[in-house]
């Protein structure tokens, strides 16, 4: 790739000496270059990661009904078959026990084995197991649910590595004026992808409705489904492999990030090397200072950023709530709550936007929550779903996203992909809550007016002010998070005031 050369020499030797001591000028050019082309490159290549994530994560919930009524179809049962709670539950979480698992083995390995290695190894599972959740063996409901819970695990075990990755690899390529921006946009590549599901949904079943024309299922309840409707859920499922096969090839491409190269892989000139060709300016590799670096010990003040894991399962649980009109809500509020985040976090700031968030989330799970017979009438559907479409914003625009950036921009490069994200697992731990627990508790108190196979639960208005009593929860946890706009990657993991300190021991 050939990118063009948008920033002064000078920069770099300017800002490397700011805070006493002289930093690696590899680190510097990429903290004080100017946007250009080799930043958008990233962001679409880590970016359509992420399209690919939310797809598969979501047209899951799109196919349910279908596969309950194709598979647990009942003779004489005056409504379309459905599948048992535990049936459901299994097929929409255990994609989110695979991210859970994916996350901590690949944050592991991605440190060990470097970012790009790494990054092709989840893009490869991904496709397998896209493709592989179509071909699910069998024709009999346990066959098919069997091997398509098989394949949905390691999906998700993927998936769990490609988050990590994707925020680290574009924290160590962005500079530090944009650096939160171009992590966000990243990050809200999964609204087009959540987005993407229900199109692709709806295409595949308008063509093959429009192709087999069947009666409804009061005049013929077995002619109501026609066998070729075998075909509609994996066809969707499948189409999932497309965009992570074609984005393979571009991430193979890309080079090591320089921090990995330079201060985990000790490789001074490689690093100096690989960002030469990005820059397209001469950077001198510096390998004694690379050797000084990797005789010191970098101690990680860990303790202020655990509130992260419990604020990222706040906001997961959260997004796991709706399944229901999910093409409508990513539309109108989930995408813009996305891209809002990129318009003004490196200008509000992270702190500010993720309480901002919690804050409206929790004043609109009230509002939904203590007036809820108000919105049961029928008159008043279509401003619950309004009101309810404005958490999603607010959480996009919000914790959601927040606290997919942070972690990638406070941590040192020796476990930039790992220890963030071992913090951060309880982001997937409230989505594996929402995805299993929530459809349990909200059922209705009444045994007689809950749906079929669900034991009674508390109720919506109970769940929803639990929700709102969480979001507020992690409006207070946010106090503790550190503001990272504006800051370089070294300044913020506190490798500078450790080589401050040090080179003054020195001088002294």
């Amino acid at each position: 790739m050939h990118f063009d050369n948008n920033f002064d020499d000078c920069n770099l030797h300017i800002d490397a000496s700011i805070h006493g001591w002289e930093s690696m000028v590899v680190l510097n050019a990429l903290d004080v270059a100017k946007t250009q082309l080799y930043h958008f490159t990233a962001i679409v290549i880590a970016g359509m990661g992420f399209f690919t994530d939310a797809y598969d994560l979501f047209c899951i919930s799109l196919v349910t009904k279908l596969l309950g009524r194709i598979y647990y179809h009942a003779d004489g049962d005056p409504k379309p078959g459905s599948l048992p709670p535990n049936v459901s539950a299994a097929i929409n979480g255990v994609a989110f026990c695979g991210t859970l698992a994916g996350q901590l083995f690949f944050g592991w390995l991605g440190d060990k084995m470097g970012r790009k290695r790494v990054y092709g190894l989840t893009l490869i599972l991904m496709v397998v197991c896209s493709i592989g959740s179509g071909l699910s063996f069998g024709d009999s409901a346990k066959g098919v649910v069997a091997t398509l819970c098989f394949f949905r695990f390691w999906l998700g075990f993927g998936i769990g590595g490609d988050y990590p990755l994707s925020a680290t690899i574009m924290s160590e390529y962005a500079n530090k004026k944009t650096r939160g921006a171009f992590i966000a946009a990243v990050f809200a590549m999964q609204g087009f992808g959540i987005l993407s599901g229900g199109v692709v949904a709806l295409i595949v079943a308008s063509a093959f409705d429009h192709k087999y024309k069947a009666p409804t299922y009061e005049v013929d309840p077995i002619g109501s489904t026609v066998h070729q409707a075998d075909y509609v859920w994996r066809i969707i499922l499948m189409f999932g492999a497309l965009p992570a096969a074609l984005t393979y090839y571009w991430r193979m491409k890309m080079p090591e990030t320089a921090r990995y190269t330079a201060l985990v892989a000790r490789n001074a000139k490689q690093a100096a090397a690989d960002m030469s060709k990005v820059l397209q300016v001469d950077i001198e590799a510096e390998q004694e200072k690379v050797d000084r670096l990797g005789r010191q010990k970098n101690p990680m003040a860990c303790s202020r950023r655990n509130s992260l894991a419990a604020m990222a399962f706040i906001s997961s649980a959260q997004l796991a709530l709706d399944r229901k009109g999910a093409t409508l809500i990513a539309l109108c509020s989930t995408v813009p709550g996305y891209w809002f985040t990129v318009a003004f976090i490196d200008i509000l700031g992270r702190f500010f936007i993720q309480i901002m968030g919690f804050a409206f989330m929790t004043v609109f799970m009230f509002a939904l929550a203590l007036p809820y017979n108000h919105w049961t009438k029928k008159d008043n559907h279509i401003s619950f779903v309004v009101l309810y479409s404005f958490t999603f914003f607010f959480a996009n625009f919000g914790p959601n996203a927040t606290t997919f950036v942070v972690p990638a921009e406070i941590f040192p490069g020796e476990v930039a992909v790992n220890l963030p994200w071992d913090l951060g697992s309880g982001w997937k731990a409230g989505a594996i809550v929402g995805a299993f627990g929530f459809l349990y508790a909200a059922q209705n108190k009444d045994p007689a007016k809950t749906d079929a196979g669900y034991s009674p639960g508390i109720g919506v208005k109970n769940s929803l002010i639990m929700l709102g009593v969480i979001n507020f929860a992690g409006m207070l946890l946010t106090l503790l998070v550190p503001e990272s706009k504006g800051k370089s990657l070294e300044d913020l993991t506190g490798e500078n005031e450790e080589k401050t300190a040090e080179a003054e021991l020195q001088n002294a």
